[in-house]
């Protein structure tokens, strides 16, 4: 899930458009945002004890996290389709912090929210919740409702915490950071190239 709750708040009703970022700005807030995860993250490893979750490189990590990642990415299309709040949502977002990109800036958006929400809410609070059903509901909710951007934005907030809820299982039920982790760079990779590749005039 591409990170949202520091890239943008979405206008309310009545008040003037906000100004569209550079490409430069919308990189370096995600820089930013990352980096605040890893130092939160690393914050409660080191304060808690929280040991970080197995993070194991194999064959059968990259297929379940790449399954996982067009599972994903085959269900957010139809909810798109079918779910005009959920549409109006998604759109406003693309908009804002996509179309300002270049199209090779896929890769960040793939990699930096990939590598620092999953080591945040998998790898460290996960365990750190002590890795039951409790820890995976909770730290699924805290995960959507940091993606929520602004009043008109909760539809996107319930499908990040469901989201949340499929990463933090597969983290669970593999006991291999690294399965999120893929499904997680390749979900937003590839949502975000093919929308750069519709809507990027030639």
């Amino acid at each position: 899930m591409q990170s949202r709750y520091l890239l943008f708040t979405v206008n309310q009703p009545n008040q003037p458009p906000l100004e569209p970022l550079s490409r430069q700005q919308v990189l370096l807030l995600m820089g930013i945002t990352a980096l605040l995860l890893f130092i939160v993250g690393n914050l409660w490893r080191l304060i808690g004890n929280v040991e970080l979750l197995a993070w194991e490189f194999s064959s059968l990590a990259l297929v379940q996290g790449v399954a996982i990642a067009l599972g994903i990415i085959g269900a957010s299309s139809v909810l798109y389709a079918v779910w005009a709040e959920y549409r109006r949502s998604v759109d406003t977002y693309l908009e804002f912090v996509l179309k300002p990109l270049a199209i090779p800036d896929a890769i960040w958006l793939g990699l930096l929210p990939g590598l620092s929400e999953e080591f945040l809410f998998r790898g460290i609070m996960l365990p750190g919740l002590g890795l039951g059903w409790g820890a995976l509901f909770l730290s699924s909710v805290i995960f959507g409702v940091l993606h929520i951007s602004g009043v008109q934005q909760w539809s996107y907030a319930i499908w990040a915490t469901v989201i949340g809820f499929v990463l933090g299982y597969s983290a669970i039920a593999t006991g291999n950071l690294l399965v999120p982790v893929i499904a997680h760079i390749v979900t937003n990779f590839t949502s975000s190239l093919i929308w750069k590749l519709r809507y990027t005039k030639p």
